[in-house]
């Protein structure tokens, strides 16, 4: 049979050598080991073999060619291992050797008793196994081999993280809200004290579902304190980087609490402010195990008087009070640094700032719409204020006023937030450091609020793209005077002088470009007014509860209005009213008969048919056009190329914004009316649709969260609110302050 070494290096000529080395060192040990009668009782083969196993698996070795080495090797070590134990039934055990005890209690430190036996002629240290064994194996080599594969294996583990792979996706399916947060964020008491809660994940991928890679060879880096505003084209994944953060799917640190806010609260009947008191399931653990305890010291006391001072019963359930009792103070010093006695309060304020009413707080979680449910999802992350809070879109969901009070509460926020947004307003106000990801990588813009980061991008662009064509005209200056004159004898020194340099310089990728997407509304005839007139306008489901009471309003051909307002304060029923889809309890609405009006709102999104293409969609909807024009008049709202043409479930949300946008299109309006139109439209969508908006021919009237849009298309605000509808004296941004100023008076903002 071949020697053990000759076996182990056979299978392990893809990996480091000096991991071979180590493996066969190990395995000449154990060798060694089965012929040593004291070392041999204790010896565990099958582990110790498998230990060498997995050792050359992690550094590269083929899984199946390692399996089959340990079983020989295994079979092989066992039948010395039994032939020596057959052999010691016969002579016994002789390597022991009788030591001169007196002589070693006259030495009691580890280099006197190794004196002593030199004396008795042993030589050896006795410290662990009491004698020494001679190893080949070279100790600097194996430090470094551990080194190596420490690194190697930690890279692996953090490489190739795939999402959908996770368990705990189907977990939190299945778990109630509580198992789940749990098994995130397990409760244990002084397991972060003093511990670092900034995150750092060194070299990792990321990929989705289908095999996309959307991260590649990347570091995330989190300052504990600091708010993150995450940025990037619509389908690059930053979403899927939320999840995976939350799902500690990424190596984040345990004693870091996360929350993440993605799916609308289950409707049950639970009333909403218990709902978000119930959200920080801390709390509800230490104060359901408070009541327990309190209660089992009460049947403690109860149960001494049933037995004599002196008794062993008694000492018995002294020791439990003790226990019980130290374990209160841990509890009360855990609730008292989350501040449980103020929570409700804290948890009717933040409902308050999302626009819960006071009696709205008392009402049942079920009977909320989906909107209304994700802001309570919102309100329970915000209550519980993890380490690591978690937010994708979250102006999506909300109004003017909330989005106002969110921002301020956000600003002052104690832990680190990272929010995917696209609202550029928002992101001024809560970010300190913007984070882009674009090209399988995240960019760092420390510091910087959206608008210094858009300017800062910008000029490194530039900077990339001279150095790029700077280093292209010098290579090419370069290799002309290597063509010209590598073959004359005379410069050929010179030529291959410039050869040396042409390989030195480093080799630059070109500049990623930006993707440059282009709305365009059609041009229409002008019409005289009245375009649209609302006199002394009154609305309601029925007379004695009025939605809309005594509106005045008009829009002309050249007006750009953003109506804001509460939801719930009728301005989608305005927009109805307007487009004659409602007939009002009072008063009149005078339309020109030509006119045409585009209406958007998210509704028109939702109603596609997602298993056709756009191309498709449009002709079955709008008939009248061949798809050569359908998809020249897509191409005018950024769909362009096969996008028209692939099944629209394919989209993301912000080109599927494009195709109803284009769609609204088809009838040439005279008047834009645009309900929520910056919904998942990212950065260069919003940018193509603020210009498409200013160079539009005809009327604009737009009912939008997104300040920074509505500052750069609107010159007119009129605002919903107590039944009626106003014009309001000042910019979007005064608007904005005017409701803070009205929060702060009503002592909603507060300060952690």
């Amino acid at each position: 049979m071949a020697s053990i070494g000759s076996q182990v290096r056979k299978v392990s000529t893809s990996i480091d050598p000096i991991v071979t080395d180590y493996a066969v060192g190990y395995f000449n040990h154990l060798s060694k080991k089965t012929f040593d009668s004291v070392q041999s009782k204790q010896l565990n083969l099958p582990e110790e073999v498998s230990f060498v196993g997995d050792l050359l698996v992690n550094a590269g070795a083929d899984k199946s060619q390692i399996d089959e080495l340990a079983e020989n090797i295994l079979q092989q070590l066992t039948l010395q291992l039994n032939e020596n134990q057959a052999k010691l039934e016969i002579t016994g055990d002789t390597s022991k050797r009788l030591l001169d005890i007196n002589v070693l209690q006259s030495h009691n430190n580890k280099a006197n008793i190794n004196a002593s036996l030199d004396r008795l002629g042993v030589n050896g240290d006795i410290e662990h196994t009491g004698r020494k064994m001679e190893t080949r194996v070279d100790l600097k080599k194996l430090a470094k081999a551990e080194q190596k594969i420490a690194k190697k294996v930690a890279k692996r583990n953090n490489k190739f993280v795939k999402y959908e792979a996770s368990k705990l996706i189907d977990e939190q399916k299945n778990d109630d809200y509580d198992s789940f947060f749990l098994k995130i964020n397990p409760l244990d008491f002084g397991a972060g004290a003093g511990k670092s809660k900034d995150i750092k994940i060194d070299t990792f991928d990321l990929y989705v579902g289908d095999g996309q890679r959307i991260l590649s060879d990347t570091n995330l880096s989190l300052s504990y304190g600091r708010r993150y505003g995450l940025v990037g084209q619509n389908g690059i994944g930053k979403s899927t980087l939320l999840r995976a953060l939350s799902r500690r799917e990424l190596n984040v640190p345990k004693h870091i609490s996360i929350l993440h806010v993605e799916q609308e609260l289950r409707g049950d009947e639970t009333l909403a402010l218990q709902s978000v008191l119930d959200a920080d399931v801390w709390r509800k653990q230490l104060l359901s195990e408070e009541t327990k305890i309190n209660s089992r010291l009460k049947e403690i006391e109860n149960l001494r008087t049933e037995f004599d001072e002196d008794s062993l019963e008694i000492k018995k359930l002294d020791n439990e009070s003790q226990d019980l009792d130290n374990h209160l103070m841990q509890i009360a010093e855990k609730l008292a640094d989350m501040e449980s006695d103020k929570a409700e309060a804290r948890a009717a304020s933040i409902l308050y700032g999302l626009g819960f009413s006071t009696e709205a707080q008392q009402k049942p979680t079920n009977s909320f719409s989906g909107g209304w449910r994700m802001r309570l999802s919102l309100a329970r992350a915000l209550f519980c204020q993890p380490d690591l809070l978690l937010l994708d879109e979250p102006s999506n969901m909300l109004d003017v006023p909330s989005i106002a009070y969110l921002s301020e509460y956000l600003k002052t926020y104690p832990a680190t937030l990272l929010v995917v947004s696209h609202d550029r307003a928002f992101l001024n106000e809560v970010a300190t450091d913007i984070i882009y990801q674009h090209n399988e990588r995240l960019d760092y813009y420390r510091g910087q609020d959206f608008d210094t980061f858009y300017k800062t991008k910008e000029e490194r662009r530039k900077n990339a793209q001279k150095e790029y064509e700077n280093q292209m005209a010098y290579r090419k200056h370069l290799q002309e005077f290597i063509d010209k004159y590598r073959y004359n004898a005379a410069k050929s020194q010179e030529a291959q002088s410039r050869i040396k340099k042409l390989e030195k310089l480093p080799v630059l990728e070109p500049p990623e470009e930006d993707k440059s997407v282009t709305f365009h509304f059609p041009e229409c005839e002008k019409l005289s007014p009245p375009i649209i007139q609302l006199q002394d306008v009154s609305f309601g489901y029925d007379e004695k509860n009025l939605l809309l009471k005594d509106v005045n309003l008009d829009v002309q051909m050249d007006s750009r209005i953003a109506l804001v307002g509460a939801n719930g304060c009728g301005k989608t029923t305005l927009l109805k009213v307007m487009m004659e889809q409602l007939r009002p309890l009072q008063g009149y609405v005078s339309r020109n008969g030509r006119l045409r009006i585009g209406y958007f709102t998210q509704h028109h999104v939702d109603s596609m048919d997602l298993t056709t293409s756009a191309v498709d969609w449009m002709s079955k909807t709008f008939p009248g056009k061949n798809d050569e024009e359908y998809r020249r008049h897509l191409g005018a709202f950024g769909i362009t190329g096969s996008l028209g043409l692939q099944k629209m479930q394919l989209l993301s949300g912000g080109q599927k914004s494009r195709v109803a946008f284009a769609a609204l299109c088809l009838n040439n309006p005279h008047i834009l009316i645009l309900d929520e139109p910056s919904n998942h439209l990212d950065t260069t969508g919003l940018d193509a649709l603020i210009d498409a908006l200013k160079n539009f021919s005809g009327g604009v009237l737009m009912v939008s969260h997104d300040i920074s849009v509505i500052n750069s298309v609107c010159n007119e605000i009129w605002v919903s609110e107590e039944g009626t509808v106003k014009k309001f004296g000042g910019s979007i941004y005064d608007y904005r302050d005017h409701i803070i100023s009205l929060a702060n008076d009503a002592g909603v903002v507060k300060k952690h």
